[in-house]
């Protein structure tokens, strides 16, 4: 299977890391401006009664998005970051990501502690 992977994605490796930036973010940007709206339309078709359909136009939007998109996106990556408003709205993205996974776990890493003074207390032995 890996094989097959580096047999499809080399020659599109080797396309994209030889594009300038901004061809590199059209490369990225065409496939993406496809796929992201599709979703929508798909939920409007799944909403409307036809919901097998909506369903799979939705799960092969986001395989496309997954596998493909991705891929172009880590692929050009490098390109995009010499873009200097490229490479300052990505540290924000990834500050703010950080900040906010930060926040989510916070809950169930501090809820533990607790929870395992109290595990230790209920089961210490008693003093004779």
């Amino acid at each position: 299977m890996r094989k097959a992977a580096h047999f499809i994605w080399a020659p599109i490796r080797h396309w994209v890391q030889g594009l300038g930036p901004y061809a590199s973010l059209a490369v990225v940007a065409v496939p993406l401006a496809i796929v992201e709206p599709l979703k929508l339309v798909a939920a409007v078709v799944a909403g409307s009664g036809h919901w097998l359909t909506g369903t799979i136009t939705i799960g092969c939007a986001y395989l496309v998005s997954l596998f493909f998109v991705e891929r172009l996106f880590v692929i050009a990556k490098p390109k995009l970051l010499t873009l200097r408003w490229f490479a300052a709205g990505w540290t924000w993205f990834v500050a703010v990501r950080g900040k906010a996974l930060a926040l989510v776990k916070r809950p169930f890493v501090g809820a533990s502690q607790p929870a395992r003074r109290r595990k230790r207390e209920r089961y210490r032995p008693s003093p004779p």
